[in-house]
C-alpha cells in the first residue's frame, strides 16, 4: 500500500518509539485499515500500549527521542484523565493518539497484533477482527465505513461470532443498544455483497 512520506516518516519514528518502550504496544486506527488492504486516506496515526506497565512519563520521555512530543500542555494529567496521550511527530507534523490500554478486550488484541507494512515501513497492527471492534467502539461514519469494508475483505478470517458478542459487551457499557441493531445490518448488508 502507498502512504504519503511524511505519514511513513511518522510511522517509521512510532514503531521506533514503541519497539524502544519495550511493552506490548500496536497501531490501530486508518493506518492499520489501509495496512491491512482497505483504501482510504489517514492524516494521523493512532497506536496503544498496555496501560500497565507503563507510566505517561515514561512514554514520553522514550517518544521525544523519536521526534514525537506532546501536543498540549498538561498531556500527563489529560493521559491521567482520559487514558489517552495526545502526541505529534514534529518532523512531519503528524498527529498521533496513544491510547493506554486496560481493558481485557485490548489486552488479547495485543496479544494477536500482527506484522504488517505500509512503503516497507513496518509496524505491529491489530488484526482485521480486532480493528472492527476498535471501530465498532469509536462509532463514527467514516469506522461505519471502515467496519463494512474489512467485514467484506476479511470475511473468511473473521470471527464474526466473538465479534458480535464483543460488540454486544461495548453497546451496554457505552450504554447504547441501538449500536448492535446498526451492527448487525452493516452484517446483512455484506451477507448480500459477492465475494470480493
Amino acid at each position: 500500500m502507498k502512504a504519503d512520506s511524511a505519514l511513513v516518516e511518522a510511522i517509521r519514528a512510532l514503531e521506533g518509539a514503541l519497539d524502544e518502550l519495550g511493552v506490548p504496544a500496536m497501531i490501530i486506527g486508518g493506518v492499520a485499515v489501509i495496512a491491512h488492504g482497505i483504501s482510504r486516506t489517514t492524516i494521523d496515526l493512532d497506536a496503544t500500549v498496555w496501560g500497565e506497565e507503563v507510566l505517561p512519563v515514561q512514554i514520553l520521555q522514550v517518544f521525544k527521542k523519536h521526534g514525537i512530543e506532546a501536543r498540549i500542555e498538561n498531556a500527563e494529567s489529560f493521559a491521567a484523565k482520559s487514558q489517552v496521550l495526545l502526541l505529534i511527530h514534529r518532523p512531519s507534523g503528524t498527529r498521533v493518539d496513544l491510547s493506554l490500554a486496560w481493558l481485557p478486550f485490548e489486552k488479547e488484541a495485543l496479544a494477536r497484533a500482527v506484522e504488517v507494512s505500509i512503503d516497507s515501513a513496518s509496524f505491529r497492527a491489530a488484526t482485521p477482527e480486532d480493528l472492527v471492534v476498535y471501530k465498532a467502539v469509536a462509532w463514527r461514519q467514516r469506522d461505519l465505513d471502515d467496519i463494512e469494508n474489512l467485514l467484506l475483505l476479511h470475511r473468511d478470517s473473521i470471527d464474526i461470532e466473538r465479534v458480535r458478542g464483543l460488540v454486544k459487551e461495548f453497546a451496554l457499557i457505552l450504554d447504547d443498544p441501538k449500536r448492535v441493531e446498526q451492527f448487525e445490518e452493516i452484517i446483512r448488508r455484506i451477507e448480500w455483497i459477492e465475494d470480493p
